[in-house]
């Protein structure tokens, strides 16, 4: 009988255990793409009250489908202030007047700036991480991006490419940019080091052929231009030059942010490799 009572002690207490836990970790919002992919992955789905405007573009975010569990916030201020959140993640690109309107009114606006390079990335899922109140998850995706990271230092070890990332209307992304700095990371040579283009800037036909990178890193494959920027990339010279078997396809979702989706986007930049290497 003690005996029983005993155990049924310990369930009642863990249980209530539970349930301070569950009440103390804060309730957040999140205003922006970008904080809406950290948030996702490692907060409790309780603790999310709403997500931002563009959390369900599938083009933008990684996390579109995981998205539509939770409201979907109209960007400005008022819908956040009726829900009262404890802690409200936005990022620096975010409506100045917006982010300063919600801090007047007494919430905690935790504000995130775009990363450059993998550290900055791991160091925003880390701050991310403390601010959900699970540290534990934060950690491990980020051992999950190194070993993402190793498994794509060893292929490229074999194959050193010179690449040039390429985007819509000529836009090539600079040494300075995150998927630049992700290339570097494992190995690979960004050709756009030489154009001297920081973050990124436009590059004419001439001047990316006569760059004459290896391989081009586009965000998506496909014979249709559904407008002018698009058919840049379908240009009949690129295309003599650099046809499928020399693009590396990574899609812009997975590195427009930067995030726990880094290690899907390495893993994809592998299988890239490998295709092109046959």
């Amino acid at each position: 009988m003690l005996r029983s009572i005993g155990f049924a002690f310990v369930v009642i207490s863990s249980v209530i255990s539970a349930s301070a836990l569950a009440a103390a970790l804060p309730r957040i919002a999140s205003m922006n793409v970008c904080t809406d992919q950290l948030l996702l992955p490692l907060a409790d789905p309780e603790q999310i009250l709403g997500l931002s405007p563009f959390s369900r573009d599938a083009w933008q975010s990684w996390a579109a489908d995981d998205a539509r569990k939770y409201p979907r916030l109209s960007g400005g201020a008022e819908d956040v202030l009726v829900l009262k959140p404890d802690v409200v993640v936005a990022s620096l690109f975010d409506k100045r007047s917006t982010r300063e309107l919600l801090k007047a009114h007494g919430l905690r606006v935790t504000e995130f700036s775009v990363p450059r390079n993998a550290d900055e990335v791991k160091a925003q899922i880390r701050k991310m991480g403390e601010i959900a109140g699970h540290s534990d998850r934060a950690t491990a995706e980020i051992v999950r991006i190194d070993g993402a990271v190793a498994r794509a230092r060893n292929v490229v070890l074999e194959k050193p490419y010179s690449v040039l990332p390429l985007s819509r209307r000529g836009w090539v992304f600079g040494k300075d940019s995150l998927i630049s700095s992700l290339l570097s990371e494992v190995g690979l040579f960004n050709a756009a080091a030489d154009l001297e283009l920081g973050t990124g800037g436009f590059a004419s036909l001439e001047t990316i052929v006569k760059t004459r990178p290896d391989l081009l890193v586009v965000s998506e494959a496909g014979d249709r231009a559904e407008d002018d920027g698009r058919a840049f990339l379908l240009h009949p010279a690129l295309e003599r030059f650099y046809p499928l078997e020399k693009r590396i396809v990574l899609p812009e979702r997975l590195t427009v942010c930067g995030g726990v989706m880094l290690a899907e986007a390495l893993d994809v930049l592998v299988k890239e490799l490998k295709r092109v290497s046959r």
